[in-house]
Parts: structure tokens; sequence; C-alpha cells
């Protein structure tokens, strides 16, 4: 039987992780444990930055802003999921699905600005030591965070309001335990050619770009960190940025992981599985990467500026 087209969709469902009910109270303990552990870790980063003034550096700004918007992408999808699960209900609004969609869109986006304005931050931090005061001011931190809120807010903006030019037909289950944004094409019953197109250019402009803006950076900082004539001074240098590259590489790795193994087994569960990695354990480990990193970063900058100043 042919699906019907449907101009007024009034509720999708979330069909979640597993559609075994003896297994929910195991998802739910587990995911509100990381959702707990995601906002307190990623809260304390944040009031850990503000109140101590040792903190107070273009570097933690930042990671501030990553924990804030880490707590907001999570909060955007896991309290829908456990409620779900509680009331026994996969149901979900059109407007609640297409909102907790352009949330979630412009939190992922958000995270990949910072991401590459981090990237740029330890390339001067390596390769402009004597001017990173100078480059890294508070205005432009300020400004670059702007422009990433900015630019995150049009794409999800332009994202969600060509969803809304969607129908939809009578088949309106969603494999996921959030209203992701391919899988709410996928479910359109008009053509989505315009929908997919838009996708691919936003994903090669504002993704793919940042990626080469990292890959750039860190040529950079590995071509000046090569210059360094002692094994230490190599060591001490590249300590400096290898909280943000384990944590680049975390986000890059998983993310690319859910799409092609997506590609891969055409299987809607699985994606959805996979997506966890970046949707919720990534936010959940960031903060226990930089806290683990903590002095010795600040340390290892300190040291680094000094061998430059000494070598000139």
């Amino acid at each position: 039987m042919e699906p019907g087209n449907l101009t007024g969709v009034s509720e999708f469902l979330l069909l979640g992780l597993s559609e075994e009910l003896k297994l929910e109270p195991f998802i739910f303990g587990l995911f509100l444990s990381m959702y707990l552990i995601t906002v307190f870790g990623n809260l304390f980063i944040i009031l850990a930055v503000s109140s101590d003034s040792h903190l107070h550096t273009p570097m933690y700004f930042f990671f501030s802003n990553l924990s804030f918007v880490d707590i907001c992408s999570t909060s955007t999808t896991i309290p829908k999921m456990l409620l779900n699960i509680q009331t026994q209900s996969k149901g979900i609004t059109y407007e609640g699905c297409i909102t907790q969609m352009y949330f979630f869109v412009l939190f992922v986006m958000l995270d990949i600005f910072l991401l590459t304005v981090m990237a740029y931050d330890r390339f001067v931090a390596i390769c402009h030591p004597l001017n990173y005061r100078v480059v890294m001011n508070p205005r432009l931190c300020a400004l670059l965070v702007l422009v990433s809120w900015i630019l995150s807010a049009l794409d999800s903006l332009l994202q969600s309001l060509m969803v809304l030019q969607l129908s939809f037909c009578t088949y309106l289950e969603i494999p996921h335990f959030f209203c992701e944004l391919n899988q709410m094409v996928q479910l359109a019953c008009s053509d989505t050619f315009l929908n997919d197109m838009v996708t691919y250019f936003v994903a090669v402009l504002l993704a793919g770009g940042p990626f080469a803006g990292i890959l750039y950076s860190y040529f950079k900082i590995v071509s000046s960190i090569r210059g360094i004539s002692s094994a230490q001074g190599k060591y001490k240098a590249f300590s400096t940025c290898a909280s943000h590259l384990s944590v680049v590489s975390l986000f890059y790795y998983t993310g690319l992981g859910v799409y092609l193994s997506s590609a891969a087994t055409h299987s809607s569960h699985s994606t959805a599985t996979a997506s966890v990695m970046y949707t919720v354990v990534t936010p959940m480990l960031n903060p226990f990467i930089y806290c683990l990193r903590n002095k010795d970063m600040e340390r290892n900058h300190l040291y680094f500026r000094h061998h430059v100043e000494r070598k000139l």
C-alpha cells in the first residue's frame, strides 16, 4: 500500500535505540548517567574558568564556550529520549521535532567552528608565541565566538526552513532517538533534491572548510615544532595542543564514523547507535581530556614561550 501524502503532520514517532522493552531500563539508566556526567563535568569547567584568574586565557575562554555548547547539545536530545522511555511514549510533535532539529544542527555547527577557532589559537601560541597576547586579544576572541554563533544560527535556520517546505507521508517513524536532519528528509514524500544539494553544499563549505583550517593549522604547528632543536622542547611544544588535538580527533572520528557506517550498512538502528558516540560520549569526555592536561598545558606553554625568547 502506497503511503499517503500529508500536508499537516502533527506528530512523529522516535523509535529510539532498541525496540526491546526489557532493555529500556538499562538504556534509561545509562543515558541518564552519561547526561548528568556531561552536564556537571562541563559546568565544572565553566565555573573553574570563570572563577580562576589563571585560566582567563583565550584557550580556556574558547573551551568554556565549547563546554556550554556541549551542555546545550546533549540537553537538546537526551531529556526528550529519557522522557519517552519513562512515559512509554515514542511521540514528538511536528513543531517539537523541527525545534529539536534546529538546535541540534546549531550546536553541532558551533562545535565545529569552536574547534577550528581553538586550532587557530594553538597555531598562534606555537608559531607566534611572542605575539600571542597581542593577536589573541579579548576583542578578537569575542568576535570569533560571535561569528561562530551567527554562522551556525544561519545554517541551522536554512536547514530548518528547507525541511518545513517538505510534505510527509503516513509513515512517520524516525529510527533514531532524536529528530536527525537526514532521517527527517528521508521520510518526506515530496522531492528532496534541493534539500540534498543544500546539505551537501553546507557540508563542504561549513564543515569541510573548518576541517581544512584545522589541518592547515596543525601542518604549520608541526613544521614549527620540527624547528626546535631539543627533544624536550618538541615534547613541551606539542603538549600544549595535545588536548585540543584529542578532542578534534574524537569529534571528527566519531562523526565521520557514523556516516561512513550508515553508508556501508544501510541500517538506521546501527546509525542511531553509532551516533551516540558523537552526540553523547564526545561531550562527556571533553572535560576529562582537558582537566587531565590542565596543569601540564599551562606549564608547557610558558616553557615554550620562554624557550623562544631565549632563542631570540
